[in-house]
């Protein structure tokens, strides 16, 4: 633990997502029963533990029960940022990735010291061994609460952060696939790129394959308007797919509208397995070697 990590005893949560820093939006009166135990470990790549309204510790466990043995927990603004780094120090299945996301660049532009002072300190946390990644950040133009010119400035200082730590990109792209694309070419993209919460259909997914990029879906993947989805992770090499359930957000299907916890991973797996007519462990162990190939040896 550094003074740069701050206690888990309390989070914050992105805007961007609906949820005002500080609250919690999972209840565990509402949770959904865990799925079938996979047949061979996997990992969430993004969830927002702090969000979710049980301690990390039985979020963790019961991960565990059905094969999710490793997860990453993701910052959206410095206190979460600090957050996921502090549970990802206590937690040893829990990683951690720290940012500022698109819609709260505006905020925190506004800190004392500005973005300058906001981005010294995203790259100080980004340094610790527990953080695996640079996100969220990108860009979002579907919500107004930041303009698109400071989100692109905020996106090209992470690109920077995460070329100068030597860790992944975890990029949100939300109604913005050609900025994001375009901002990766010129300011040179890091060795690792990741599309949290992949939105893009087959075309896109065909792009980011060709430069490498590695593609995360989410369980909106199951919903039934997600045709386009689910023939992007058609098209999607294995070797570049993750999976995540951004929790506590987007709960796959059949537990659409219960609050999301990384066990559910489990359902968006089986549903991609199913996609790419992959048996679902042979998808586990590819998902499981990208995971380590793209966020680095998880007991380093």
């Amino acid at each position: 633990m550094t003074e740069a990590v701050a206690s888990i005893s309390g989070g914050s949560g992105p805007s961007g997502h609906g949820a005002s820093p500080g609250s919690a939006v999972s209840s565990p009166a509402t949770a959904a029963p865990l799925p079938e135990p996979l047949p061979a470990e996997a990992f969430d790549s993004h969830c927002h533990l702090d969000m979710i309204e049980r301690p990390p510790g039985q979020v963790v466990a019961d991960a565990a029960a059905v094969g999710i043995t490793r997860m990453i927990t993701v910052g959206c603004d410095l206190p979460s940022s600090r957050w996921a780094a502090a549970c990802a120090a206590e937690h040893e299945p829990v990683y951690a990735a720290v940012a500022i996301h698109p819609n709260e660049t505006a905020a925190a532009a506004a800190l004392p010291g500005g973005a300058a002072a906001v981005l010294a300190e995203i790259a100080a946390l980004a340094a610790l061994p527990q953080v695996r990644a640079v996100g969220e950040t990108g860009l979002d133009y579907y919500r107004d609460t930041s303009d698109p010119a400071v989100q692109r400035d905020w996106f090209r200082g992470h690109i920077a952060i995460a070329k100068q730590a030597g860790k992944p990109l975890m990029i949100h792209d939300r109604e913005a696939h050609e900025d994001v694309l375009r901002l990766l070419d010129e300011e040179g993209a890091p060795e690792q790129v990741v599309f949290h919460c992949f939105s893009g259909d087959e075309v896109m997914a065909k792009r980011c394959a060709d430069a490498g990029y590695v593609m995360s879906f989410a369980g909106n993947v199951t919903f039934a308007n997600a045709q386009p989805l689910r023939d992007a992770a058609a098209a999607a090499p294995a070797d570049l797919i993750l999976v995540e359930t951004d929790a506590p957000f987007l709960t796959p299907v059949p537990h659409r509208g219960k609050p999301n916890s990384p066990a559910m991973v489990a359902h968006t797996l089986r549903c991609i397995a199913e996609v790419k007519q992959l048996d679902v462990a042979e998808l586990c162990a590819a998902i499981a070697a990208t995971g380590e190939r793209v966020f680095g040896p998880w007991q380093a």
